[in-house]
């Protein structure tokens, strides 16, 4: 059977994932690897994030730190595994994304993949999400097609949220083409939060969210954003929701306790999943949730209480490792794009049409 490689690196920045795939039938995980992301490449990249000075130069020399970060996570898992670089057909490279702005037609991943195929000795198949805003959609969210292959039983009326930096959610309906879309900020806003007040790079199982109190003023103030009033086809980004747009908020509101701020912030990520979840999907039966919101006690609880007749649950109950799922869907994605299979999906993106992803890079 083909052998893939995922490497994704998400909103949160916190490091890189790379999976080891296996295609069959039905896509199998064999082996992970992790790899923190340095300091001072998690500080350029955020700042890529925004316009700024020298942005070119700066993109390219982050992109070959990224690209060389990635090559040693890849070497590294192929020992572990006694594997080498001809055993593996191809990476798929998801790149970070620095900027996402479909609405003005483009979105811009970085990595590097010609370097990354130059150091690995392996095909890269990257750059996924352009094909499908060129051809008119959102390129976010891609997952959804994934999460169709792995966990659609053709019976149960079922959803799959992703929570990492952002929110989205994959709709499985029997004898329906998977939908699905952006819900809103994941952990990205109560990541920063806690950076800022704390200094630490997440809040631990919720621990401090659930310390303070929801406050409906502010809760109120931050969902009546107008991202949160459209229907799918929908993605967002940090281009939206950010540390500043938080404090714009709060410097219109009477002073909050800082842990009363957390709480809120989880309160609204789990109200714009749940309220677009049941717009969107009314007779949800099951919830399967992934990412590094999976982990988060608080926020799975809040989920669990605003859906009492749907089973939330993480994918690990079905045997995938919550952390790893987005690395795996990019390993997929590399193995439709090498055999000609539309991995987009309309339904979700709004696109024209299935479209094929990827472009190739040969070792």
């Amino acid at each position: 059977m083909p052998l893939y490689i995922g490497v994704m690196s998400g909103t949160s920045l916190d490091g890189l994932d790379i999976a080891l795939l296996e295609h069959s039938e039905q896509p199998h995980l064999l082996a992970t690897h992790y790899l923190p992301m340095p300091t001072a490449l998690r500080s350029e990249l955020l700042a890529l994030c925004a316009s700024g000075p020298d942005e070119l130069a700066r993109a390219a020399l982050a992109e070959q730190q990224w690209a060389s970060l990635a090559a040693q996570g890849i070497h590294a898992l192929l020992t572990a595994q006694n594997l080498h670089a001809a055993d593996i057909r191809a990476i798929g490279s998801h790149g970070q994304t620095v900027r996402h702005e479909p609405s003005r037609g483009f979105t811009v991943q970085i990595g590097n993949p010609a370097l990354l195929a130059e150091l690995s000795g392996i095909s890269v198949v990257a750059d996924f999400r352009r094909r499908d805003v060129a051809a008119g959609g959102q390129g976010a969210p891609l997952v959804p097609a994934f999460h169709e292959a792995l966990f659609d039983d053709g019976k149960t009326p079922q959803a799959v949220l992703n929570i990492g930096g952002f929110s989205n959610l994959s709709l499985l309906e029997p004898q329906q083409s998977v939908r699905g879309f952006d819900c809103g900020p994941g952990n990205v806003l109560m990541d920063a939060w806690i950076q800022h007040q704390q200094g630490a790079s997440f809040d631990r199982n919720g621990a401090w969210a659930a310390s303070g109190q929801v406050q409906p003023t502010l809760l109120g103030a931050l969902l009546s954003d107008p991202f949160f009033q459209g229907r799918g086809p929908k993605s967002t980004g940090r281009e939206l929701f950010n540390l500043p747009w938080l404090e714009q908020h709060l410097r219109q509101l009477p002073s909050f306790a800082a842990e009363d701020v957390q709480a809120t912030l989880l309160e609204m990520t789990a109200q714009s999943i749940v309220e677009s979840l049941l717009v969107a999907q009314p007779d949800v039966t099951r919830l399967l949730v992934c990412g590094g919101g999976a982990h988060n006690g608080a926020l799975m609880a809040r989920l669990a209480a605003f859906l009492p007749k749907t089973q939330v649950s993480s994918t690990a109950d079905y045997g995938v490792p919550p952390d790893w799922v987005e690395a795996m869907a990019f390993a997929w994605l590399a193995h439709c794009c090498l055999e000609g299979i539309a991995a987009n999906r309309p339904s979700v993106t709004g696109a024209r049409g299935l479209r094929i992803l990827g472009a190739i890079y040969p070792a």
